[in-house]
C-alpha cells in the first residue's frame, strides 16, 4: 500500500483466479499475458479445438487490465480502430450469456460535453466518417448537451452522445473470462514467467518458462507493457511508449447524469455498479525516461506535438534500468525481468488524484466530500498513432504480436481476442487488419498524428 499525501492508496482489487492443475508440456499455442487481450484470445481459440497454454507472470488481469477506467466505447476512435471496436460492443454483450458471467457490461451511454466549439466540431466530422462504417452518434446541441449534463455548473457549447456505448468492470471482466476459458480447456499458470521463446531452424517452437519449457507452433505475446523488451531479444522492433496514468476509486454517491460514462475536458467518469464512480483527468500522464524510450523517440515525434503529447509529464527514475522500457540481457536459464516485477503497480500521481476530485466537485456541487476509497497507477502500452499492433512478425514465423493498444485494449479487448485467434489460424478476418501490421513502423510508412484517444 503506498501513501499519497494523507490519501490512502491501495492496489486494485481483482477476482482471483485458480491455475489449472496440471502444466502442460505441448499445445498448439501458447498465449503470453493473461490480460484482456491475452485471455479473450485463448478463450476465442479454445472455442475452435484449438488447445491453448495462457501464462501470465503475475496473476490474470493484474496489470492494465484491471487499472483502465472500465469504458466501452465505439465512439470518437481511429478511423482504423472503428469497425473493431464495433464488433466488441457486440461481442461484450453475447459474452456475459454466452460464459454465464457478470461482466459488469452495461449498454449505457457515453457522454462527451465541450465548452470548445471546436470540439463538437471536430466530434461532427468524425461522425460523419463513422457513419460510412455504420456507426452513428448524436451531436447535441448547447441545451441538449446541458439537459443530458443536468445539474452542474458548466455551460456546455455542444456535446456528443452515443447510446449504444458502454461500460464494464475491469475487476470482473478478465477473470470471468480467465476462468470461461479454462472450462473450455485452456491451461492457465499465473505466476509463471515465459522467459524466451524455443526457436528451431528459424521458426518458433515454443517458450521457455520459469517451470520448464513448452511446445507450441505459435507463440501469441500479449504482454502489454513488457511486450516490446520480450520482443526485442530477438531483434523485433516493436516502438511502444509506457505512459503512467492515475484513477480513482470514490466511495458510494447519488447517480448525477444521464449516461454510465461521462468525458469532460478536465474530469471523466464512470458509475460503477457498487455505487461508486471511477474518475480520472484525461489525457494526462507521465512518461518515464528510459533506454527504449529514447530508442524511438523519433517515431513518436508526431504524438509528442499532439494535444496529447503536450499533456505528459517527463521524470527519469528507476525504471530506466530494471522497468518495461530498460535494456539488458538474460538466458533462458536465468530469471528474467519478467520475475523480478510480478506485477507493476506504480504509485498513482497525487496531484492528479486530488485534481480529479476538485475537478468532480467544482461541476457538481452536490457531491461535495466524496471520498477516496482507492487511487492506483497503470502502464499504458502506447503505439506511436494509438492504433495497436495486431500482427504476424514476418521475419519470425510463429510469432504473433498483440500490443500497443494505447489504453483502448480494455473496451476492444474482446474483438482483438477474436481476430488474433484469427490470424493464428489463417481464417478470413472480421476487419482489415493492414492498419495493425507491426512493419507499418519500419517500412518507411508515415506515422499519423494522433487526433483521437
Amino acid at each position: 500500500m503506498h501513501c499519497c499525501r494523507g490519501i490512502q492508496i491501495m492496489p486494485v482489487d481483482v477476482q482471483k483466479v485458480r491455475n489449472s492443475a496440471s502444466f502442460p508440456t505441448q499445445v498448439d499455442v501458447v498465449v503470453i499475458g493473461a490480460g484482456i487481450v491475452g485471455t479473450c484470445t485463448a478463450y476465442e481459440l479454445s472455442r475452435q479445438g484449438v488447445s491453448v497454454a495462457l501464462l501470465e507472470k503475475g496473476i490474470v488481469g493484474g496489470e492494465q487490465s484491471s487499472r483502465n477506467w472500465g469504458w466501452v466505447r465505439q465512439q470518437n476512435r481511429d478511423l482504423h480502430e472503428l469497425a473493431l471496436a464495433m464488433y466488441s460492443l457486440r461481442r461484450w454483450e453475447e459474452l456475459g450469456t454466452e460464459i454465464g458471467r457478470d461482466l459488469g457490461f452495461r449498454r449505457s451511454g457515453i457522454l462527451y460535453c465541450s465548452k470548445n466549439e471546436a470540439d463538437v466540431a471536430r466530434w461532427e466530422k468524425w461522425g460523419q466518417a463513422a457513419r460510412v462504417q455504420g456507426f452513428h452518434s448524436q451531436i447535441l446541441t448547447a441545451s441538449e448537451a446541458n439537459e443530458r449534463a443536468s445539474g452542474g455548473t458548466s455551460s456546455w457549447v455542444g456535446g456528443v452522445w452515443s447510446p449504444s456505448d458502454g461500460r464494464a468492470e475491469p475487476s470482473l471482466a478478465v477473470p470471468a473470462v480467465a476462468e470461461a476459458a479454462k472450462e473450455k480447456g485452456v491451461s492457465l499458470h499465473q505466476n509463471c514467467a515465459v522467459r524466451g521463446l524455443d526457436i528451431t531452424n528459424g521458426r518458433v517452437t515454443g517458450v521457455w518458462t520459469e517451470r520448464g519449457i513448452v511446445k507450441a507452433s505459435t507463440v501469441v505475446c500479449a504482454g502489454g507493457a513488457w511486450a516490446s523488451r520480450f520482443s526485442h531479444r530477438y531483434g523485433i522492433e516493436l516502438p511502444v511508449a509506457n505512459i503512467a496514468g492515475t484513477a480513482i476509486k470514490t466511495t458510494p454517491a447519488p447517480e448525477i447524469v444521464q449516461a454510465g460514462c461521462l468525458s469532460a475536458s478536465n474530469f471523466v467518469l464512470r458509475r460503477r455498479i457498487d455505487g461508486s464512480y471511477t474518475i480520472a483527468v484525461p489525457g494526462h500522464g507521465t512518461l518515464d525516461i528510459t533506454p527504449r524510450g529514447m530508442r524511438y523517440a523519433f517515431k513518436f515525434y508526431e504524438m509528442y506535438r499532439s494535444k496529447i503529447g503536450k499533456k505528459l509529464k517527463y521524470r527519469l527514475n528507476s525504471s530506466f534500468w530494471n522497468g518495461p522500457d530498460a535494456f539488458g540481457s538474460w538466458e533462458n536459464d536465468e530469471i528474467s525481468p519478467f520475475e523480478k516485477s510480478r506485477i507493476l503497480d506504480p504509485a498513482p500521481d497525487a496531484e492528479l488524484v486530488k485534481l480529479a476530485v476538485k475537478n468532480l466537485e467544482s461541476e457538481y456541487p452536490t457531491l461535495k466530500g466524496i471520498g477516496v476509497e482507492r487511487a492506483w497507477g497503470g502502464l499504458i502500452d502506447t503505439s506511436p498513432d494509438l492504433v495497436p499492433v495486431i500482427s504476424r512478425v514476418e521475419e519470425l514465423p510463429g510469432y504473433v504480436i498483440a500490443a500497443g493498444f494505447s489504453g483502448h485494449g480494455f473496451a476492444i479487448g474482446p474483438g482483438a481476442g477474436r481476430l488474433v485467434s484469427e490470424i493464428v489460424l489463417n481464417k478470413e478476418p472480421l476487419t482489415d487488419i493492414s492498419p495493425y501490421r507491426l512493419s507499418r513502423f519500419g517500412d518507411g510508412s508515415a506515422i499519423r498524428r494522433p487526433e483521437m484517444m
